[in-house]
């Protein structure tokens, strides 16, 4: 039987990924080949539309589950990401609780949340409807970004909210907010994710995390986080390029 990803959240299993921004389900085949447990799609800082959002779930699955971050905190976002396979949504940008909210109400077909119903991709085109729209609250993982300086203000009325499954540190714009911009080591910056880590601990929320390399995530690999989105495929194809022509060269 296949595991979801929620239920693996939940066991605080490790789960390491990648972000996805090239249109190519290729690239997202062979990432999904090597090693990655999900991959991060992202919708929000890359020119990635719907339909290749939906090649690269196509491509990965069903090996490899694949987290959308939709462009905002937009309910018709949420349900065209869902209505084409995601296993669960990541939403940037939420700041206040009404924000996180919104975000888990769009997520949730009714009586939990105010998701319409559609029959695409994730319902099997109707073959499969009745056993998805029966277990999609229970499948889905509802995924909050943290990355400003507002939302670290209110994470302990975040943390509270029922239908949360992770919370998702946004390093760098958190930084960026606090007018320390890439310092994502500075202490200021350090004490707010470790206030965000507490109120996530006590309310037994998992903790999700990016970083651009293997040594700026095992500190937080090693203090609990579970999600980790190490690095992007971008990057991760320049620097292996980078290398394989610098060491011939020499």
């Amino acid at each position: 039987m296949t595991i979801s990803l929620k239920r693996k959240l939940r066991r605080r299993d490790l789960l390491v990924g990648t972000v996805v921004t090239l249109p190519s389900p290729e690239i997202s085949e062979i990432l999904s080949l090597n090693g990655f447990d999900w991959l991060f799609v992202d919708l929000e800082h890359s020119a990635l539309g719907i339909r290749d959002a939906q090649a690269i779930i196509q491509a990965a699955s069903p090996r490899t589950p694949c987290l959308l971050r939709v462009p905002a905190n937009d309910e018709t976002w949420i349900k065209k990401c869902l209505d084409i396979g995601a296993s669960g949504i990541i939403v940037p940008q939420i700041m206040t609780f009404e924000d996180a909210a919104y975000a888990v109400r769009c997520c949730k077909y009714p009586p939990q949340g105010t998701r319409s119903i559609g029959i695409s991709r994730a319902q099997g085109y109707g073959a499969e409807f009745q056993d998805y729209v029966a277990s999609a609250n229970n499948d889905i993982a509802v995924i909050l970004q943290i990355e400003n300086r507002s939302a670290v203000d209110h994470i302990e009325e975040i943390c509270n909210l029922p239908g949360i499954d992770a919370l998702f540190v946004g390093p760098y714009d958190l930084s960026a907010g606090m007018g320390k911009t890439g310092l994502t080591t500075d202490p200021e910056v350090q004490n707010a994710i470790s206030q965000v880590k507490h109120c996530a601990d006590r309310a037994g929320i998992p903790l999700g995390i990016f970083g651009v390399s293997e040594e700026a995530l095992k500190p937080y690999i090693e203090n609990g986080y579970s999600l980790i989105a190490a690095g992007i495929d971008t990057m991760i194809f320049g620097e292996a390029a980078g290398r394989l022509a610098h060491f011939l060269k020499e």
